[in-house]
């Protein structure tokens, strides 16, 4: 009795769905860390799946080119990098928006003055704000000193540059920011005129107009700050297997609204049309799979243009056939009518009727013949079964006619 429960374990254990598990590298940033663990308690707790944290690499190497190198299989990447062969797009998780901050003392009338002779901090060495900070001094062309970048955040600076979900509890409660606040790119009813956001959007197009409402961060943002947001993808090595992918793609898309529950600013509804937006990397075969797993098969497709292709072409078909009977009851009502006169002209004569009479009666029906002829030639009178009974009855009645005529003459 005792091997009834044991195999009852065995076959149990046996049917258990085997736990696939991927390596995600931890961001930076502290709020996306917080974002990253509770993707992987949630996974962890309601599928097969079990994602691992793994360390961010050492500062020599930048996340993409970890991940590239095979250290860790998935990570968090904005959607305004270099695109590279090796690293593919999973999906879409949430905005990341351009925060830039500054004393309130500070002048700051454009973007030139705020980072004029500025100590700026702009996140850690080969972080994506540090990258971005850098090229924007590049671009304006200040002279090499003016701007000085720091690394440590607690540093005492004069402008922070920061590429950061919207964490508006987090800001806040943050007491360095007193008597600080967010620069802005222009008015929001500037957006779309020709601005400088504008201008940012047009040299990289997976930038988006962003703005921070007026309030959102109390006294940072007494009025609304117009910036830039760029999607924060979740990426993957381009050799990562396609179910695992798949997998992926379909348990966050189950978990999005319990991963951003108590962040709602984050929650972005996914475009329908995610395979064909405009992303830095090519969209995963495994995520291509999940999205395209309810789109229509090439026969499904069309098979709703089939159907109505058919209904027109059995609808044209019984058109045809109507016209062409209504032209031929058109053709037999025209016969008809000869029928009539013929028949009348025949019975017109009789036996009393004199030869002249006789003689009109059988050039008429001859006349009438010939026109019948015509309206052959026209193809106003078909060449059939009717016309030739029409022949017919034309060459009886005068038969008909001569025969009378030769009844009445003297013997």
């Amino acid at each position: 009795m005792r091997s009834v429960p044991l195999l009852a374990l065995t076959l149990l254990s046996a049917c258990e769905r085997p736990v696939a598990e991927v390596d995600l590298i931890m961001p930076v940033l502290p709020i996306e860390q917080v974002i990253a663990e509770q993707v992987a308690e949630l996974v962890a707790a309601e599928s097969g799946l079990r994602i691992n944290l793994i360390p961010p690499p050492d500062g020599s190497n930048s996340v993409l080119d970890a991940l590239e190198s095979g250290y860790g299989d998935i990570a968090f990447a904005p959607n305004n990098e270099r695109h590279r062969d090796a690293i593919t797009t999973i999906m879409p998780l949430y905005p990341s928006v351009l925060h830039i901050a500054a004393h309130k003392e500070r002048p700051a009338n454009t973007f030139d003055e705020l980072l004029s002779g500025a100590t700026v901090f702009a996140g850690p060495p080969d972080s994506i704000p540090r990258l971005v900070g850098e090229q924007l001094v590049d671009d304006m062309g200040f002279e090499p000193g003016t701007v000085t970048f720091v690394d440590d955040a607690n540093t005492l600076v004069d402008v922070i540059i920061l590429y950061v979900p919207i964490d508006r509890d987090r800001i806040r409660r943050d007491s360095r920011l007193t008597d600080w606040k967010l620069f802005s790119f222009g008015r929001p009813e500037d957006i779309g005129r020709g601005s400088t956001v504008d201008r940012a959007v047009l040299l990289n197009p997976r930038l988006r107009p962003f703005i921070i409402p007026q309030g959102t961060y109390g006294e940072l943002t007494p009025e609304p700050v117009v910036t830039l947001a760029v999607d924060n993808l979740l990426v993957a090595r381009a050799d990562l297997e396609d179910t695992l992918a798949y997998d992926i793609f379909a348990e966050i898309l189950r978990l999005r609204p319990a991963l951003f529950s108590e962040r709602p600013g984050l929650f972005q509804p996914l475009d329908e049309q995610i395979s064909n937006s405009n992303w830095t990397f090519s969209l995963h075969p495994g995520a291509l799979n999940f999205v395209q797993r309810d789109e229509p098969t090439l026969i499904e497709r069309y098979s709703g243009v089939a159907e109505v292709l058919v209904t027109l072409l059995v609808g044209l078909v019984s058109g045809t056939f109507a016209v062409v009977r209504i032209y031929r009851i058109r053709r037999k009502n025209r016969i008809d009518k000869f029928y009539v006169e013929v028949i009348k002209l025949r019975d017109t004569v009789t036996s009393q009727s004199g030869e002249d009479a006789r003689k009109a009666a059988i050039a008429a029906i001859k006349a009438l013949k010939n026109r019948g002829f015509q309206l052959l030639v026209d193809e106003q009178l078909a060449a059939d079964e009717s016309f030739r009974i029409f022949i017919e009855l034309t060459h009886d009645a005068i038969a008909e006619i001569e025969a009378l005529s030769t009844d009445t003459s003297p013997a």
